[in-house]
């Protein structure tokens, strides 16, 4: 069951995250990857910016979440993370389309960490396309408040979908 989640599942979207990200480790450059991997703060941080999570719930434990920031006339989808326990079951697949039908924007954006040639493939995988470097910076310094670091090691997609 996917469901908007609130401020009572910070702990979960918490630990998720956390549990999740290991799958960066030994993959994006070391000097990137901390632990945690998103501090409570930063989280929080997020949420205040405007991310809303959603989960889905799985077997009565929240299993995944995914955010959706909307930014000007762009939708972002940010942090899409499944317990490491739970994933290749298709609850990524499940969020993302259930985000992408709420997403009121001609253009839907994903960031991503250049090396995490998997969620690459994912998004590629539901129609997303990846940008040119050019392009890749330029919508990470307007739509994105990340490192510099962040930025010269991660890559954009977008879907481009047509108004109802």
């Amino acid at each position: 069951m996917i469901s908007k989640l609130s401020s009572k599942d910070f702990q979960a979207i918490y630990t998720i995250i956390n549990d999740a990200s290991f799958a960066y480790k030994g993959k994006i450059p070391q000097d990137c990857f901390k632990e945690p991997y998103m501090p409570q703060e930063e989280l929080q941080a997020e949420i205040e910016s405007g991310v809303q999570f959603y989960g889905i719930t799985q077997d009565g434990e929240l299993a995944a979440v995914m955010g959706i920031q909307p930014v000007g006339e762009v939708a972002l989808i940010r942090h899409a993370y499944t317990l490491a326990s739970h994933q290749r079951q298709g609850l990524g697949e499940k969020l993302l389309n259930y985000l992408l039908g709420l997403a009121e924007t001609e253009r839907v954006l994903v960031g991503t960490w250049e090396l995490a040639t998997w969620a690459i493939k994912f998004y590629q995988k539901h129609g997303f396309e990846l940008l040119s470097r050019e392009e890749t910076n330029k919508l990470l310094h307007k739509y994105w408040n990340i490192p510099e670091r962040q930025v010269e090691t991660s890559v954009v997609l977008e879907q481009k979908r047509r108004r109802q």
